[in-house]
């Protein structure tokens, strides 16, 4: 469905925001490599490629990306081809570093992806997998927010504009029965787009009331004297909700399906070993947010946040539809067609020979 004249500002402010550099492509920023991630003696190229060259968040919703660099298991799985990783702070960045060919695999959330593929017509990007559920909160300042009615009227931050949480906020503001304008925030409730990494401290200053945000950030708020208002697994059944996807370049996949296979393996590898020592796990993402940030996370932060989600290789694209309609009653996005935003061919023939049951796509297949 061709995108329309509304969801084209949308896109336009998007992505006005300013990106976060690296200095070999100009999106996202270079991470550090663990000594995990050698090659092989003997090892061969991948597709005859020189590199592959992946982005994910550092936030633990992206542990998968973050277990996989930190384990070497993506390097293992591609050989000689070079794994390259690149941080981002939100979607619309990451989506932009895609479509200009400077990363070919993303960690990435669903409202991004829905707006990518939107954008495009249907042309530039596929889902291919899963790989988290949960690990976003409400917190919000006891002094000022006892209950949820409490929220109304007060200045509440989301990580960007029209990124998942984002959209969840919006969509769970508009669910209270309260009118806000997407695009400036403004209204019965007052939506701050603020990074991630400012949000601590624009919180210690009183500048936010509280924020809809993933993990860790939703954990370093507690830490500050932040209180979990609402768990957002709370409202979606069975406590389940698409917060990290996995997509890629349509021609990159075409091109180069050997490495998205490689690739692919190593995230379902990583997100059996995370599931079956979620001690050591939770000790390794925390290692490479500290190789790629200069700064781990201390165990009154990670605990809590670790907890609270759920790794999986299931993209939950039932969830994912359901967030994509959210978007459109906050006013983000014109009702999209979004079939074929989802191509589980690889991930269900790796899943297979796992050993392990497949994963559907909710209609919105290939």
């Amino acid at each position: 469905m061709p995108a329309t004249s509304a969801l084209r500002r949308t896109f336009a402010v998007i992505a006005a925001l300013p990106l976060l550099t690296l200095a070999a492509c100009g999106y996202g920023s270079q991470a550090d490599k663990d000594d995990t991630a050698k090659v092989a003696a003997g090892a061969k190229k991948t597709d005859g490629l020189d590199s592959v060259r992946i982005g994910y968040f550092g936030n633990l919703t992206h542990a998968t990306a973050l277990v996989g660099f930190q384990k070497g298991y993506f390097q293992k799985e591609l050989g000689a081809t070079e794994v390259t990783p690149a941080i981002f702070n939100a979607g619309p960045s990451e989506i932009e570093a895609l479509n200009s060919g400077s990363i070919d695999i993303g960690w990435i959330g669903p409202s991004p992806a829905i707006n990518g593929y939107t954008k495009s017509d249907g042309t530039n990007l596929k889902i291919i997998g899963g790989s988290a559920s949960g690990g976003v909160k409400l917190v919000v300042d006891p002094k000022k927010i006892k209950s949820l009615k409490d929220v109304k009227g007060k200045k509440i931050a989301t990580p960007q504009l029209g990124n998942t949480q984002d959209v969840a906020f919006l969509n769970w503001a508009a669910e209270q029965g309260w009118k806000v304008d997407a695009q400036s925030g403004k209204g019965d409730v007052t939506v701050v787009r603020t990074d991630n990494k400012i949000t601590p401290d624009a919180y210690k200053a009183g500048s936010v009331d509280g924020a809809w945000v993933p993990e860790p950030t939703a954990s370093k708020l507690v830490a500050e004297g932040g209180k979990v208002l609402l768990d957002e697994a709370s409202l979606w059944p069975d406590k389940k909700f698409v917060i990290t996807n996995i997509i890629v370049r349509q021609a990159f996949l075409k091109e180069h399906p050997k490495a998205v296979e490689a690739v692919l393996t190593a995230s379902v590898e990583a997100n059996k070993w995370i599931n079956a020592n979620p001690d050591e796990a939770k000790a390794a993402a925390n290692k490479q947010l500290g190789n790629d940030s200069g700064k781990e996370l201390p165990a009154d932060v990670l605990d809590p946040a670790w907890k609270s989600i759920q790794f999986t290789d299931d993209p939950l694209a039932a969830t994912l539809d359901t967030e994509a309609e959210h978007a459109v009653k906050a006013g983000l996005l014109e009702k999209p067609d979004l079939k074929g935003i989802y191509d589980l061919t690889i991930l269900n023939k790796v899943l297979k020979g796992e050993g392990e049951s497949t994963v559907g796509d909710a209609g919105l297949g290939s």
